[in-house]
């Protein structure tokens, strides 16, 4: 890889890590503990949002030079959603015995993103 596409993952990340420690600083503005999957819920539904937005402009339709795609779908959206911090949230779930939240909170997540990725997919292409 060309040190341009290192710096721009580089960059990426540093962007998408600073807007989930955001987007996780005002959940914990609501100072409830029984809320703490809501956060990488939000991350990972507008990741795959944006994922499949640029999908379709960065890879299908190569828009904007490798580097954009690089930046975007390796740097910002890698920092940005998490299937680790989605992991633990799913295993604190069932060791605080909600098993049904769990449940809930384990398909709804995957069900929910996939469909972000497809909105955003076939909203992007009505408009492109």
């Amino acid at each position: 890889m060309q040190a341009t596409h290192w710096i721009a993952v580089a960059a990426g990340g540093a962007l998408g890590a600073v807007l989930r420690a955001f987007i996780y600083e005002l959940f914990v503005l609501t100072r409830n503990p029984h809320l703490h999957h809501y956060p990488t819920l939000t991350v990972n539904v507008v990741g795959s949002i944006i994922m499949g937005v640029c999908w379709y402009l960065l890879v299908e339709k190569a828009m904007l030079p490798p580097a954009w795609k690089i930046f975007v779908m390796t740097g910002f959206l890698g920092a940005l959603t998490t299937f680790s911090t989605f992991s633990l949230d799913l295993m604190r779930l069932l060791q605080s015995d909600q098993l049904l939240t769990a449940l809930a909170y384990g398909v709804g997540s995957v069900l929910v993103c996939l469909l972000g990725t497809w909105l955003g997919y076939q909203g992007i292409r009505m408009v492109v």
